[in-house]
């Protein structure tokens, strides 16, 4: 096996609802800090910018690309760093909980719709109808958002592993209950199965990363989310599991390897066989 080592920006930030400018300022403040230590990729929560189901996204949605993501477009310039993102975005009458790639020359390489959308954010979101992954100069490189993830839909992170991704970037919204006791119950392990197989199985390290604070509108209004952000190496080893919590707000820089990909098709096929798995 041959790779090279990457530095991933884990910002777990603090999301307030329906305040995109302070999201904004402080998703800014750190992909340039992530970028201060070394950091090639920065991922960042989803719907960083209005918080996930806040109904204030009917008026505050903006297009992609448009004036929210071009924030995070500059800051990817000026820091030289890839962002992966999760995003409101607008399209004519229709809202999409989206994710983008923004590659160091502002580019956006990548846009995601989220498909596994829960259903109680139907009365928001559309769903999304496509997968792909980005050829970069660090990798190719799959995007999804959160529930994309759940075990029930792991169909959608096999496609990217048979995209040839080598690398597989989420950004998540996690929440529980405001009475959740962590110490009782652990948060986390479905997530951490998740990445796990589709790393094992794919070589493809999966790092997802979520927001903290206070839900206070919207369909999960009196939930909190709690960060405990993941990343599982090529291996499928955890690397790290950041702090739980709604005030648990951190940056983290992980070292993961992205492997290099030669089997694809039917090949692959027989390589995942060979690694235990039989589905379809």
């Amino acid at each position: 096996m041959s790779g090279r080592v990457l530095r991933v920006g884990m910002a777990q930030m603090l999301v307030e609802g329906g305040q995109p400018e302070s999201n904004l300022r402080r998703a800014v403040t750190m992909i340039h800090d992530a970028a201060a230590r070394g950091a090639a990729v920065v991922v960042l929560p989803e719907c960083l910018d209005l918080g996930w189901t806040h109904p204030c996204a009917r008026r505050l949605a903006r297009p992609i690309p448009g004036p929210h993501c071009d924030r995070l477009a500059d800051a990817a310039i000026d820091a030289g760093v890839f962002v992966a993102a999760g995003l409101v975005e607008r399209d004519g009458g229709r809202l999409f909980n989206a994710a983008v790639l923004i590659s160091p020359d502002g580019e956006i390489v990548l846009k995601h719709r989220k498909i596994n959308e829960l259903s109680i954010a139907f009365d928001l979101y559309e769903t999304g109808s496509s997968l792909a992954v980005a050829e970069t100069q660090i990798g190719r490189i799959g995007l999804n958002i959160c529930a994309d993830n759940f075990s029930n839909s792991l169909a959608l992170g096999h496609a990217l592993g048979r995209m040839g991704a080598q690398l597989l970037l989420s950004p998540s919204a996690w929440a529980v209950p405001h009475d959740h006791d962590n110490r009782k119950d652990p948060y986390g392990a479905l997530w951490i199965s998740s990445y796990t197989e589709l790393a094992r199985l794919y070589q493809m390290p999966v790092i997802g990363v979520s927001n903290v604070g206070p839900m206070d509108a919207g369909v999960w209004a009196g939930m909190k989310c709690i960060g405990a952000s993941i990343a599982v190496g090529h291996d499928g080893r955890l690397v790290r599991q950041l702090p739980y919590g709604e005030r648990a707000e951190v940056l983290e820089v992980v070292e993961v390897t992205l492997v290099e990909r030669s089997l694809k098709g039917t090949a692959l096929c027989e390589a995942l066989a060979a690694r235990g798995y039989h589905g379809p």
